[in-house]
């Protein structure tokens, strides 16, 4: 149960401090040079965390196994810290842009698994969404 649990937790964890440091980036700063300090320190701590967990592999020979999905992760990722930023400099409060975002990744990602992924569209998770869709109501009034 643990394996299954602490990947949420740290999900919980990061998405929770994410939000925070993203409201805290000054407005005044170019969103994109407050990014080129963020995957600085995100590199330097990969790297690191990389020799920790891996004591007997080689770097270079884990980047042999690479295909396209790092490179798209990497670029999409700018798409989603930029989109946060923004997103808090145009007004939306931390308690409401990433319920709503979420919300709607969550809607998106029912058919993107249904239709790449073989994934069943049950009545549960069609409940499931018209839930999160009433929340979204709720949370905007």
């Amino acid at each position: 149960m643990f394996n299954y649990m602490w990947p949420i937790a740290l999900v919980l964890l990061s998405n929770t401090i994410y939000q925070i440091a993203a409201k805290g980036i000054p407005g005044e700063m170019n969103s994109f040079a407050s990014l080129t300090i963020t995957y600085a320190v995100a590199a330097i701590f990969c790297l690191i965390m990389f020799f920790i967990t891996n004591k007997d592999s080689a770097l270079l020979m884990e980047y042999a196994k690479t295909n396209w999905a790092p490179f798209a992760l990497g670029v999409v990722i700018v798409g989603l810290e930029v989109g946060f930023v923004f997103a808090y400099r145009a007004g939306w409060p931390v308690s409401e842009a990433s319920v709503v975002a979420n919300t709607l990744v969550a809607i998106a990602l029912l058919f993107v698994a249904a239709l790449l992924y073989k994934e069943q569209i049950t009545m549960t998770k069609v409940a499931g969404i018209a839930l999160c869709i009433g929340g979204l109501v709720l949370i905007n009034k």
